[in-house]
């Protein structure tokens, strides 16, 4: 038979390399939720849109931005629109294939809301009913996807689209085509 012997009491040291590793974890958390909340709260991103009376309640073609997407029709036809669309005055953003890979029957247009006064101006310029799609973007941007069943602009598009009198509007912030070399002033 065995004898039971008493078990050594265990040491009563203190780990303190647990506590210490909350502690720091806990601190790091504090500073990435303070980083975050600056960086939400004191933001110095540029604004997408520049809220402003319009001039003569009128909207024209060189206060909009207009991108071209290309959605299923032969390579090259949203350059040539996003030319067409550069010489009739609109500022043109962007020509590239349609960024979702959607394809489009005719023509689509893309904006802020379906009957916003951009909308209405850059489908004056086309020469077939387009669809319309509202998707809430803040900047007031306007795209225009063109498929294969597009034939060509209107040869006389609109030149303006009248807004209520004294409204307000947001027109996108037109950012120059080049740098601008520091120490030069953009306007």
């Amino acid at each position: 038979m065995t004898a039971l012997y008493p078990q050594p009491r265990p040491h009563s040291r203190i780990h303190w390399r647990t506590p210490i590793t909350l502690v720091v974890l806990l601190a790091v958390l504090v500073g990435g939720f303070w980083w975050g909340w600056n960086s939400l709260t004191n933001s110095s991103a540029e604004p997408n849109c520049v809220e402003q009376k319009l001039p003569n309640n009128r909207l024209v073609p060189k206060q909009v931005v207009v991108n071209v997407y290309n959605g299923g029709a032969r390579a090259g036809t949203a350059a040539l629109v996003g030319e067409a669309l550069e010489k009739r005055g609109f500022n043109v953003g962007k020509i590239a294939n349609e960024p979702s890979g959607d394809k489009i029957d005719v023509v689509s247009v893309r904006g802020t809301t379906d009957n916003g006064p951009e909308i209405k101006l850059v489908a004056g310029q086309l020469n077939q009913k387009a669809l319309t799609v509202a998707d809430n973007r803040p900047d007031h941007t306007v795209d225009i996807i063109v498929g294969p069943g597009f034939t060509k602009l209107n040869t006389k598009g609109l030149p303006s689209v009248a807004v209520p009198k004294d409204s307000v509007h947001c027109l996108p912030v037109v950012r120059p085509s080049q740098p601008i070399p520091s120490g030069q002033n953009p306007n």
